[in-house]
């Protein structure tokens, strides 16, 4: 089976996009058991500790990590064909 690099590409991003959004949104609005939570996920403690969101950053994030993301998607896929492909 072939996967289709570009089409990954942006299933992949639209899924870091909602996730970032909903991510957003549940800082906004519990943003010290948001913290708690990260700290959790990352072994360590972040408490003293403050979020910093802007419009700016909420926009630069969701387009950083939703292009990032699809990028990595698209070189798995392509590899995965790659490495995939039939010798014979």
């Amino acid at each position: 089976m072939k996967l289709n690099p570009n089409r990954l590409f942006v299933a992949v991003a639209i899924a870091i996009a909602v996730a970032w959004l909903i991510c957003t949104a549940l800082v906004g609005i519990a943003p010290g058991g948001m913290m708690s939570l990260s700290g959790h996920m990352m072994h360590t403690n972040f408490q003293g500790m403050a979020w910093s969101m802007n419009p700016t950053g909420i926009i630069a994030g969701l387009f950083v990590w939703s292009l990032s993301g699809g990028a990595l998607a698209w070189l798995i896929a392509t590899l995965y064909n790659y490495f995939g492909r039939s010798d014979g």
